[in-house]
């Protein structure tokens, strides 16, 4: 595994925010659309398309929120909480939805976002419908601190949960399970014949994409301090899934840097392309699917092999 490109970028999220402290929301925002897009990649190793996963994202946002308005306040309970109440919904959605594939997978995983998407816009009085619900000042081991010193926390303790989890899940990807989630998507028969338990390997995959997702919603939530119904809309989804391809979805590390990409072309739009950032986002697209088949990823682990070890 090459590690001077991850090192340098890793390197540039922790120190550019001293010099330019408006980066570190930024980038917290990055990291948590990263972890939901990797989850959408996941399911994308075994051929599947999941268009409604900003379900996901969005459960563990109000996850979080619920929580804090019931006493949690520390951002470590949260983060547990946040990914065993996904991946507990995961398990559950994923038992019904990894009988299907195709279409038939996509589908079934936008009806069952969009009328999670229904309830907590229209339960005023649990979830505030269309207001969204305020997220509690978090603590960090019992102990309150300021906001800049919770930014702070927030952005150094992303980035080490970006690189356990990234771990964690590229040793999932090399294992026996992981290898059987590729297996589905080229010969699905074969791997039955074999005495593996397709739905099983699945629903695992499932509720690991879940728990990413949630993840990235606690991030969310804590960073803005808000959680609104629009984190769970069928578009929401839509964009984990564009960010997980353009950034390289065969990769742990490529859903993080579309994610970054996405981040900085609407940071950059606010003051110049404030009309026409999608097309941006389009062209890019197109470029990575004609061009690009290891997305951004691709385009940047090339510049750092040297030319005689690139194969």
């Amino acid at each position: 595994m090459q590690l001077i490109p991850y090192a340098v970028a890793m390197a540039g999220i922790a120190t550019l925010p001293l010099a330019f402290p408006w980066l570190s929301f930024l980038f917290v925002l990055a990291i948590a659309m990263g972890f939901a897009a990797l989850g959408v990649a996941l399911l994308l190793r075994a051929g599947l398309i999941s268009i409604g996963h900003a379900m996901f994202y969005g459960l563990g946002a109000y996850a979080t929120a619920f929580l804090t308005r019931w006493g949690v306040t520390d951002l470590m309970l949260l983060l547990v909480g946040t990914a065993a109440i996904s991946a507990v919904a995961g398990t559950l959605v994923g038992a019904f939805v990894v009988r299907y594939r195709a279409i038939f997978f996509a589908m079934l995983n936008l009806a069952v976002s969009m009328v999670f998407f229904t309830l907590v816009s229209k339960l005023y009085a649990l979830t505030g419908g269309s207001d969204g619900m305020r997220v509690g000042a978090p603590t960090l081991f019992g102990r309150a601190y300021s906001r800049a010193v919770i930014e702070a926390v927030l952005l150094y303790g992303s980035l080490a949960l970006l690189v356990v989890v990234g771990f964690l899940v590229h040793r999932y990807l090399q294992s026996s399970m992981g290898q059987a989630l590729s297996a589905v998507h080229t010969n699905e028969i074969r791997l039955a014949y074999l005495g593996v338990s397709v739905r099983a390997v699945l629903l695992a995959a499932y509720a690991a994409s879940a728990a990413l997702a949630g993840i990235g919603g606690f991030l969310a939530a804590v960073a803005i301090g808000h959680v609104v119904p629009e984190m769970t809309y069928w578009t929401a989804s839509g964009q984990l899934v564009l960010v997980a391809v353009l950034g390289g979805a065969g990769t742990v590390a490529g859903p993080f840097i579309g994610a970054f990409f996405l981040e900085a072309v609407r940071s950059l739009a606010a003051g110049y392309l404030a009309e026409s950032w999608n097309l941006v986002i389009g062209v890019a697209l197109l470029v990575v699917i004609f061009f690009l088949p290891g997305g951004l990823h691709g385009l940047m682990h090339a510049g750092f092999v040297p030319r005689g070890r690139a194969a």
